[in-house]
C-alpha cells in the first residue's frame, strides 16, 4: 500500500477536472495509471477489462434506464403538462401564487422524472412566460424555476439516490423514502421565500392572488389524472411492498407507456425521442459509474481511505465539525462539477469515515443528494441556471438568473442545517418501514 500514491492520484484527478477532462475519463485514466504504478500494467489491464462488466452486472442499476424511460415518456407524451395548471387552481388565493404553484408543480413532476435538469426545463417553458406576464421580475421568475428544478432529484424516483444506494451498499428504497421528507421540506422552504419576498418586495413578486377565471379544481384534476395514476402505481407499489425499488423502474416505464397509449398521446416520434434520450443518459451515467468503481479500487489499494479514517478519528472531530467540513466540500465541488461526478469521486473516501463515526448511511445519502442539488444553482457551473437560460433566453441573462436564485440558495442552506440538526426528521419515514 502507498498512501502517497493515493494522494498523488487524487491530486492528478483534480488537475484533470480543472483542465475540463470529462469526469469518467479522468477517473479511468487516474485509476489505470495508479494501479499500473502500484502492481504493474497487466493487473491494471485486468481491472479495466473486468470493471465495466462487474459494475453493470448489478441488478439494482437496471432500474436507472427504466426510471429514465418512465420520465422521458411521461414528458414527451404530455402526461405532465397539466401539473402547473392544477397547482394554480389549488393555490390561487395565496400571495405569490404563480411562483408557489410552479414550485409545487416541480415537486409533482419530480415524482415522475427524477432529474433536476428535466424538471427545470419542463417547468421553465410553461411557467416563466406566464409569471413574467403577471408582473414577476424575470430574474426572480427564472430563479424560482431553476431552484424548483432541484427538487427533481430529491423526491423519488431519483437517479442520484439509486446510484448512491448501489455505491453505499444500502437500501435504495429507504433513501427514496428519506428523500420525500427533504424534498417536501425544500418545497416548503422555497414557498416561504416566495411569501416573504411577496410581502417585502411586491415589485419583484406580486402578492395579489390569481384571478378567478382560471380552471377549476375539477378541470385541473381531469388534466393531470394520467400523472396521478402513474404516481399511484409506482409509489403505491413501492410503499406497499408489492415490488422493490429496482422492479419499480420497470413497472413505472410500462405504466407510462401504457397510460400514454391509452390516452392516445404516444406517437412513434415521441417514443423514439424518449428511447434515444434514455439510452444516451443511461450510457453517460454508467460510464461515470465505471470510472468511479475503478477509482474506488485504486484508492482502496493505496490505503488512503484507512489513513484518512484514522486521521479523522484521531482528530476527534465532533459531529457538527465533521458535517461542516462535508457541507463545505460539496458546496465547493458543486460550483465546478456536475452532481454524479462530485458524488462518485468523494464516496470512496467519505463512506469509510462515516461508518467509523457511526453516521447513518441512509441519512447521509439524502443529505449528500441535497448538497449536490444546491450545486445545480451555484455559479459558475450551475447547470439548472444554464438550462433556464436556454429555455427563457428572452427574459433574463445568466447573471440575472444567478441573482434570482440567491434567496432560494439561502433557504437551501437553512434546510441543510435543519437536516443536520434534526436527522430524525429525515429518518422518521425510513424507520417506519
Amino acid at each position: 500500500m502507498s498512501v502517497e500514491t493515493g494522494f498523488a492520484g487524487v491530486l492528478l484527478l483534480l488537475v484533470l477536472l480543472v483542465l475540463r477532462v470529462p469526469v469518467a475519463l479522468a477517473m479511468i485514466v487516474v485509476s489505470f495509471s495508479g494501479v499500473a504504478w502500484l502492481i504493474g500494467v497487466e493487473p491494471a489491464l485486468g481491472i479495466i477489462a473486468n470493471t465495466p462488466y462487474s459494475f453493470v452486472d448489478n441488478w439494482t442499476l437496471s432500474s436507472v434506464p427504466m426510471f429514465l424511460m418512465m420520465g422521458f415518456v411521461a414528458y414527451h407524451a404530455g402526461l405532465t403538462t397539466g401539473l402547473f395548471e392544477a397547482a394554480k387552481a389549488v393555490l390561487r388565493h395565496i400571495p405569490g401564487a404563480l411562483a408557489i404553484s410552479a414550485i409545487f408543480a416541480c415537486s409533482g413532476f419530480a415524482t415522475i422524472c427524477g432529474s433536476s435538469l428535466a424538471t427545470a426545463a419542463a417547468m421553465g417553458r410553461i411557467a416563466i412566460p406566464e409569471m413574467v406576464r403577471s408582473g414577476y421580475s424575470p430574474s426572480f421568475a427564472c430563479g424560482a424555476i431553476a431552484a424548483g428544478g432541484t427538487i427533481g432529484a430529491l423526491i423519488p424516483p431519483s437517479i442520484l439516490m439509486i446510484v448512491y444506494g448501489v455505491f453505499a451498499e444500502t437500501s435504495v428504497l429507504k433513501v427514496f423514502i428519506g428523500g420525500i421528507s427533504i424534498g417536501l421540506l425544500t418545497a416548503a422552504a422555497y414557498s416561504a421565500v416566495v411569501l416573504i419576498i411577496s410581502r417585502l418586495r411586491p415589485d419583484i413578486c406580486p402578492p395579489r392572488p390569481l384571478d378567478a377565471d382560471g380552471i377549476s379544481a375539477r378541470e385541473a384534476l381531469a388534466k393531470i389524472w394520467p400523472a396521478l395514476l402513474l404516481m399511484a402505481i409506482v409509489f403505491g407499489g413501492l410503499f406497499s411492498g408489492a415490488f422493490t425499488a429496482t422492479e419499480g423502474g420497470a413497472v413505472g416505464a410500462i405504466g407510462a407507456i401504457g397510460i400514454a397509449l391509452a390516452t392516445r398521446r404516444l406517437t412513434y416520434e415521441n417514443f423514439k425521442t424518449s428511447l434515444i434520450e434514455t439510452l444516451m443518459t443511461s450510457a453517460s451515467l454508467f460510464i461515470i459509474g465505471i470510472g468511479a468503481a475503478m477509482f474506488t479500487r485504486f484508492v482502496g489499494m493505496t490505503g488512503l481511505t484507512g489513513f484518512l479514517t484514522s486521521m479523522v478519528s484521531g482528530a476527534d472531530l465532533s459531529y457538527v465539525q465533521l458535517m461542516l467540513l462535508i457541507v463545505v466540500l460539496y458546496l465547493i465541488l458543486g460550483m465546478f462539477m456536475e452532481p454524479f461526478g462530485a458524488m462518485l469521486i468523494t464516496l470512496p473516501v467519505l463512506l469509510p469515515i462515516l461508518r467509523v463515526q457511526g453516521i447513518d448511511i441512509v441519512w447521509f445519502g439524502v443529505l449528500v443528494v441535497k448538497l449536490l442539488e444546491i450545486g445545480m444553482i451555484t455559479p459558475p457551473v450551475g447547470l439548472n441556471v444554464f438550462v433556464i437560460r436556454n429555455v427563457a433566453s428572452e427574459y433574463a441573462t445568466t447573471a440575472q438568473i444567478f441573482k434570482g436564485v440567491t434567496p432560494f440558495f439561502l433557504a437551501d442552506l437553512l434546510v441543510v442545517a435543519f437536516a443536520i440538526a434534526f436527522p430524525g426528521f429525515i429518518m422518521y419515514l425510513p424507520q417506519m418501514m
